[in-house]
């Protein structure tokens, strides 16, 4: 059985990621991209469905400690027996350019005897591979395992021995001894990949995870999560094009034990806008214009052929199918893989890219022959849709319908649109998309406000809320302060807020979105939660809740995509971009008001709290 979601840590090599449990078992691993058949599935199934374990045998054996090498996803994990102490650092290389884990276990005091265990299925788990014990052309003994286009290979000190169907050992490790493998996919037509140095790649790996980190240099309360928010966001990006996944995983639940499931390891031109603006922010231009190009690059063509998802290179067909060989993590079915809203319309992804691309033009971003047409053509399309319905942000797999947040984003495209003009310089029917904008402002105000709730409102002529509206205030629609903003959050507060503060997307039990009712809080609809209280001159709501959202990431520093408050786990896939996304945006603005709720709050020094800075 898969461990607790949050006991899982993050090693990523810019290309893929793996998952490695407090327990010591890899139990998700794609090879060599994020969206690749996984090679370890137990996350999702049992260890017949392939992971890899390194643990001390004794029983009273437990974790000492677990942290991320300074500002890396180089893991270390200290284990403590009776007998004394180790160090397993696990980590992915990301200089040399190969798909790799390398895992190195080190005696402290005393001395631990380890277990291994290893059983490699490629196939999300479905195929048993071939596997030969030989002698590579270095001169080192590897374990090579094989399986039509996949191979990797396992070499390094005390290798495994075959078990049935799995690799095992027993090795100990006394103070100051030190055992490491490496385990490395290659194409199964090429030859083995000679052996690292893996001393100098653990070197090279931790310099690039030091030095791209060092960029940042905010202060404050939140420093340090921001900073490994920022982090995993860079480390759910591939490197070469440039897209980011939503997450490294596949169908984690967001209902225990039912079918909300997804596959999340693709790139949402929402999640990579937001990522644009955060990285902006933070002084991370170069990422920013890389992110940029992905953008441009994935919804290139014909206007109508858009979609709000792509593969990391931008892929279009993403087609989803079920993995029936699999009983899911704690039996939730089915396992997805592709993702069937690809082909949805939901029409407010042009607002958030064009939002996100007004920012990169106000932080000095400049225009170029592609970039500012492929705006004005995405601008005609949504013009050419004004009138449709949508599926709208959480991807309803019900009814098509007017979605006032969706409605809201169409005003704010058009709205950035005829900003490029005034404001930039720029060329475009700057009289047409005012109009547009202006028109689509009064019939938001007339059907997706109800006057008599004093409310926004899910959709238009509806009577219930929806987390998607604290977006409104974000993107100029309505000021944090208005009293139709502040109407609205008071209904949030009643319909969507439960008794920790967290709130939910929206009421699932109202079968707009096709499914069986059910899911946790929305961690990132929390964290915009945030943002609007300490916009609205509600700092101390603002604290309390933030402090709340921070004190669920592992000790690792990392966020899923829901939480349950009730039994203290996370759910949903993991770990989540648009999560930290939304943290990093609720720190900014916390950051951005507390001098201002400061001058008006009244100071006790005497009471003051002393705040450490970390990081």
């Amino acid at each position: 059985m898969a461990s607790r979601i949050e006991d899982y840590a993050l090693l990523s090599d810019l290309h893929t990621a793996a998952l490695v449990g407090r327990d010591g078992s890899i139990d998700w691993l794609c090879f060599p991209r994020f969206d690749s058949p996984s090679v370890f599935t137990a996350l999702l199934g049992t260890s017949d469905h392939g992971r890899w374990l390194i643990a001390p045998t004794h029983a009273e054996a437990a974790v000492e400690r677990r942290a991320y090498m300074g500002r890396t996803f180089i893991l270390e994990t200290v284990w403590e027996t009776p007998d004394g102490s180790a160090r397993v650092t696990d980590f992915m290389p990301v200089k040399d350019r190969r798909a790799s884990v390398v895992r190195r276990i080190e005696g402290l005091q005393g001395s631990v005897e380890f277990s291994e265990r290893i059983s490699v299925r490629p196939g999300y788990g479905k195929v048993l591979p071939w596997v030969r014990r030989m002698d590579a052309a270095d001169g080192t003994e590897a374990i090579v395992a094989v399986a039509g286009p996949d191979a990797l290979v396992l070499r390094g000190d005390e290798l495994p021995v075959a078990v049935e169907h799995e690799h095992a050992g027993i090795f100990t490790v006394q103070a100051g001894q030190r055992v490491q493998q490496e385990l490395s996919w290659y194409p199964s037509h090429r030859p083995v990949p000679a052996a690292i140095d893996i001393d100098f790649s653990l070197e090279q790996t931790a310099d690039y995870w030091e030095d791209w980190a060092a960029r940042y240099n905010q202060d404050g309360k939140y420093a340090a999560i921001v900073e490994r928010s920022l982090l995993v966001l860079r480390a759910l990006t591939h490197e070469d094009t440039g897209g980011i996944v939503a997450a490294p995983t596949t169908s984690l639940p967001e209902d225990f034990g039912g079918a909300r499931n997804w596959d999340y390891r693709f790139c949402w031109l929402r999640d990579a806008a937001l990522t644009l603006e955060a990285m902006l922010t933070h002084g991370f231009d170069d990422e920013a214009m890389k992110w940029r190009d992905w953008l441009l690059r994935a919804v290139a063509g014909d206007p109508e052929d858009l979609q709000i998802m792509y593969g990391l290179s931008g892929e279009r067909d993403l087609a989803e199918g079920e993995l029936s060989h699999l009983p899911g993590y704690e039996g939730a079915l089915p396992v997805r893989i592709g993702n069937g809203a690809v082909g949805q319309y939901q029409a407010d992804v042009v607002g958030e890219v064009l939002v996100a691309l007004e920012k990169l033009r106000l932080a000095g971003g400049n225009e170029d022959h592609f970039s500012w047409p492929l705006q004005q053509a995405m601008l005609g399309f949504v013009e050419k849709h004004l009138t449709a319905k949508d599926h709208g942000i959480w991807e309803m797999r019900g009814d098509l319908l007017h979605f006032t947040h969706s409605r809201v984003m169409m005003w704010a495209a058009f709205d950035c649109g005829a900003r490029a003009v005034r404001n930039h310089g720029l060329e475009g029917p700057v009289e047409r998309w005012e109009k547009l904008r202006d028109q689509l402002k009064e019939e938001i105000m007339e059907h997706g406000f109800n006057k008599e709730l004093n409310t926004f409102t899910q959709t238009y002529g509806g009577t219930t809320t929806d987390a998607s509206l604290l977006v409104l205030p974000q993107v100029g629609f309505v000021p944090y302060s208005s009293p139709e903003m502040l109407g609205t959050v008071d209904a949030l507060e009643n319909e969507l807020v439960d008794r920790h503060g967290l709130i939910l997307r929206y009421q699932t039990a109202s079968g707009l979105d096709g499914l069986e009712p059910g899911e946790y809080p929305f961690l990132a609809c929390s964290f915009w939660l945030v943002e609007q209280y300490a916009h609205s001159g509600r700092h101390a709501d603002a604290v309390a809740l933030m402090d709340t959202l921070v004190g669920l990431a592992n000790e690792v520093g990392l966020l899923s995509e829901e939480y349950d408050m009730e039994q203290g786990r996370m759910a949903g896939n993991f770990p989540q971009a648009f999560s930290h996304l939304a943290l990093v945006r609720a720190a900014d603005a916390l950051h951005g008001t507390e001098s201002l709720s400061l001058s008006t709050e009244a100071i006790d020094t005497n009471t003051m709290p002393i705040v450490i800075l970390q990081g």
